[in-house]
């Protein structure tokens, strides 16, 4: 296999967390100290206590933690079983609590709703205080039978070419064979698994709130089971007909520009910055495509002084993770302006630190198996994004494991807009690099008591901003998203680029 050492293109995080960085960190779900005989039950399901942790955040989140059988096949009655690992977090105000649960879905594909959810706890304060939050690692992902794959130690920290990759996923395919096969770990099939755990639990209705990719696990389960959705919170809105990955670069291109002009338009930013941030970019990358720069550079978790090659791609790289938040993308013109003038240690340091962060975040055999049945026959090939700083490689290298990686392929009708007249609140950060508002205006055409907020200078992943938690336990309360006071929302504003290592000047 060949891997060229460079810094891994991001893939699609799906951000069920307030921001998909924050869905890359170690996390999961520990027993809790009490006794065996604390055990609950929701409905058939017998619950046990855990803490659900998180390497982001000391939030630790008591929780009741389950394991819960499924057919991996459900067409065939000598099916094997998996286990899907589900996590109960009761209603505080549990006397009072309503009937109808909130299910969580994460996004990716290929991130696990029990990992991520010690960052987002804290959005859902107002939700919790009369509903059950119930979070399920979708099949492939976290504790439910997950279809990790990874490459060999050696390429670690580099980009294979498509070859390469196509062999890891025949590799990886070999190696789950005996416990899985990738051809039944689909939306559709998580779907159904949503939709058994519901009906264990004994709810006749349940809440949808799905982040990134699981707005399409949402849409899909509303198209399927319209009768039991009682309301639906779409964040980072993915349209059914959307190709995950296939216009990254075009949406990353988007984001970029609109931050570049934040700085234009802010004194101290434009003195201290003269240069617009995508020309620096797109100049940036240009030179470092001709002329890679070994650099020197400190270790952001060690401080040992360290070297490495920057090229296009840790460019590239740095900027479209920086992209998902506002937080991350305010340092953007001063590292871009560093390296500008041959500084090149502050974009390496970042640019490590941003890959650990982010590393081990998806379930890379799950993604495939979502992407490579629900998408890569749609993808056509896109002239247009080599004149874009990402390129047409990062379309390509998202499917580039299918030749090598066994899929099925999607029902009929899959790619139809959901039409709903469920209560529906769609989420949008004015510069998310991903999902950008259009895509929720589209789906929203559908939806003829859904509502679409845009919040103004964010990124990807918004629930957990402002007051939109108030705002989200009001939207549950009601089931009428029409009727909400969002006027809160309009203090809401655009995060200062940093002038210096030391923050922005007023």
């Amino acid at each position: 296999m060949m891997f060229r050492k460079i810094r891994p293109l991001p893939a699609l995080a799906a951000m069920a967390a307030a921001t998909a960085l924050l869905g890359g960190c170690e996390t999961g779900a520990e027993p809790a100290d009490a006794p065996r005989t604390s055990t609950r039950h929701y409905g058939d399901i017998a619950f046990e206590p855990c803490t659900l942790a998180s390497g982001w955040t000391a939030r630790n989140v008591q929780a009741q933690c389950a394991s819960f059988q499924v057919p991996e096949n459900r067409t065939d009655p000598a099916s094997r079983t998996i286990t899907l690992n589900l996590a109960w977090l009761p209603a505080t105000e549990e006397g009072s609590a309503s009937d109808d649960p909130v299910f969580f879905l994460a996004g990716g594909p290929g991130q696990s709703a029990v990992q991520v959810w010690p960052q987002l706890d804290p959005a859902f304060s107002a939700v919790r205080k009369q509903r059950h939050v119930v979070l399920v690692d979708q099949r492939g992902t976290g504790g439910s039978n997950a279809l990790e794959c990874t490459p060999p130690e050696d390429a670690q920290d580099a980009v294979p070419d498509a070859d390469a990759i196509a062999d890891l996923a025949r590799r990886c395919a070999a190696d789950v064979a005996d416990r899985a096969d990738p051809r039944f770990y689909t939306t559709t099939d998580a779907i159904a698994d949503l939709d058994a755990v519901r009906a264990a639990i004994g709810a006749a209705q349940v809440n949808l709130v799905g982040g990134s990719y699981g707005t399409r696990v949402a849409q899909q389960y509303a198209a399927r089971f319209p009768e039991r959705v009682r309301s639906i919170v779409l964040d980072g809105v993915a349209p059914n007909d959307l190709v995950v990955g296939g216009e990254f670069a075009h949406t990353f291109e988007d984001a970029i520009r609109s931050q570049s002009q934040q700085c234009q338009q802010l004194a101290a930013c434009r003195k201290r910055f003269p240069k617009n941030a995508h020309a620096q970019l797109e100049s940036l990358v240009a030179r470092l495509r001709d002329a890679p720069v070994a650099v020197e550079y400190r270790d952001p978790a060690s401080g040992e002084s360290r070297t490495g090659t920057v090229d296009e791609h840790t460019v590239t790289g740095l900027a479209f993770m920086f992209s998902y938040m506002p937080q991350t993308a305010s340092l953007l013109p001063l590292v871009l302006d560093e390296a500008d003038h041959g500084r090149y240690a502050p974009l390496m340091s970042l640019s490590q630190l941003m890959g650990r962060s982010t590393s081990g975040s998806m379930a890379r055999g799950m993604q495939w198996s979502v992407i490579c049945a629900e998408d890569a026959d749609r993808r056509v090939e896109d002239a247009a994004a080599s004149d874009t700083l990402l390129g047409p490689d990062v379309a390509r290298m998202f499917f580039a494991a299918c030749p090598g990686w066994p899929h099925a392929s999607r029902p009929d009708g899959f790619t139809d807009p959901l039409r709903s007249d469920a209560p529906v609140l769609l989420l949008s950060g004015e510069l998310d690099p991903v999902t950008p508002p259009r895509y929720g205006d589209r789906v929203l055409e559908h939806l003829p008591n859904g509502r679409h907020l845009v919040l103004r200078g964010q990124g990807h992943g918004t629930l957990a901003l402002g007051c939109m938690p108030r705002l989200l336990g009001q939207f549950m309360e009601s089931a009428d998203a029409k009727v909400l006071d969002a006027s809160c929302l309009d203090t809401l504003t655009y995060v200062p680029p940093f002038t210096s290592f030391n923050g922005w000047e007023p």
